[in-house]
């Protein structure tokens, strides 16, 4: 069965927007990787400056390869062209982290459910 994993994301108030955009960029980068099955982005509401970034995927051999491929590159990279945004490197530079910290949780899944089809 699937396995998830949540990467804890420690984020000023100030940097929220910085990682909801570059999120938003970042579309399809994941999405289309071998043995990927679901992605969110989960803001918190209240009590906490920890967003919650939510993968799950066919087993551990299908995260490890993202993780060594397309993750690993994209993380090299610096930002692509343009003017930098507030928060931002300027072009040519790596952009600083949006988060002070993360931490990786990591889970089998056991039961589940579909969502309700209206």
């Amino acid at each position: 069965m699937s396995i998830v994993k949540i990467n804890v994301l420690e984020v000023p108030a100030e940097q929220r927007e910085v990682l909801e955009k570059r999120f938003a960029s970042r579309a399809g980068s994941v999405e289309n990787s071998d043995g990927f099955e679901w992605f969110e982005l989960l803001r918190p509401v209240e009590g906490t400056d920890q967003y919650l970034v939510y993968t799950r995927w066919r087993d551990e051999a299908a995260f490890q390869a993202w993780m060594e491929g397309p993750m690993a590159s994209a993380h090299q990279q610096g930002r692509p062209g343009g003017d930098s945004a507030p928060g931002e490197a300027p072009q040519g530079e790596r952009p600083r982290p949006a988060a002070s910290g993360s931490t990786l949780w990591s889970f089998d899944v056991v039961q589940q459910a579909a969502p309700k089809q209206s």
